[in-house]
């Protein structure tokens, strides 16, 4: 890759000239030479600066969407060059939450690597965003998550739906919330806490002009009382408070052995479809395929296989 083109992924990532100096270990000053030396290659202006950092222009988007095809072309080249050396074609890289990997995914890596023992896995927890982030750096193959509502048609992604879950809220034993089944309203009087943090910088998988009030209620801070990337930590958090967690229903029994209930709700709870998410570009591929085939198996084995109606 172009050194100018790796930077500007960087800065582009980093949402900030700062930020992506820092990760490259260049001065600012260097960085920002840099790029406006891209700019006059190119001849389109790609990033607007602002105090509050710097954000891609629709030239900026087109090269970044580009930009970030050639890294993955490339490194999907190298990586297989050096699987072949090791002998390790058959290594892969998932991305899922953790509600995926506790439930069926840590069982099919384990029979995988029985089969393949000396293929490399590399599983990456994390939200659906940040999945989507390392899916599109090449980082991982595929990842597992909900459907992301409101993607932009340009990411280039494939969703193969494998189940529907729903919406559930889990609190501390002994929560004013358990006695009785609870409203919407009711719930919101409690601080809410979610595994699943936003990041900023994932807004641009959007298409702002078609899912503005989306956008708006994915990217508020303000929706939770406590928020962490870390399942572990938002446990701690609501079994020391009356904070309310909202997760995944099919974790109810592992929350359970931790300490937390799960709230009745009067009103029809939300549902999701979850699935597989890899790049269109390579779908077809005889490893993705399989990999794709096994994972479907897996989800099945434990949750009611997805079923298309005519209002989905």
């Amino acid at each position: 890759m172009d050194k100018l083109l790796t930077q500007f992924l960087a800065v582009a990532a980093a949402g900030s000239l700062s930020g992506a100096a820092t990760a490259l270990f260049i001065t600012q000053p260097t960085l920002s030479f840099n790029m406006h030396k891209l700019e006059e290659t190119i001849g389109a202006t790609l990033l607007e600066r602002s105090s509050r950092g710097v954000t891609l222009t629709r030239y900026g988007e087109t090269l970044y969407e580009n930009a970030r095809l050639m890294r993955r072309l490339y490194d999907n080249t190298l990586n297989a060059i050096a699987d072949q050396k090791r002998g390790t074609e058959r290594g892969i890289s998932i991305g899922s939450g953790y509600s995926w990997w506790t439930m069926f995914l840590k069982e099919m890596v384990v029979d995988y690597q029985k089969e393949y023992p000396r293929a490399p896995v590399n599983v990456s927890l994390g939200n659906q965003l940040r999945c989507m982030d390392q899916l599109l750096s090449g980082d991982i193959s595929m990842f597992l998550a909900h459907e992301i509502e409101g993607l932009s048609s340009a990411i280039g992604t494939d969703f193969t739906p494998l189940s529907q879950v729903y919406h559930a809220y889990f609190v501390r034993k002994g929560h004013p919330l358990l006695d009785q089944p609870r409203t919407a309203l009711e719930l919101a009087q409690y601080g809410m806490v979610s595994s699943s943090p936003p990041e900023t910088r994932h807004q641009r998988f959007f298409d702002p002009s078609k899912t503005r009030l989306r956008l708006e209620t994915v990217f508020d801070h303000t929706n939770f009382a406590f928020s962490s990337n870390s399942l572990a930590a938002c446990i701690d958090y609501v079994l020391a408070t009356d904070a309310v967690l909202r997760h995944t229903h099919i974790m109810a029994e592992d929350f359970r052995h931790r300490g937390l209930e799960e709230v009745i709700q009067i009103e029809p709870a939300r549902v999701s479809t979850m699935g597989i998410y890899a790049l269109s570009e390579r779908r077809g591929e005889e490893r993705v395929e399989d990999l794709i085939d096994r994972i479907t198996k897996a989800a099945w084995a434990v949750l009611p296989p997805f079923v298309e109606t005519d209002s989905a």
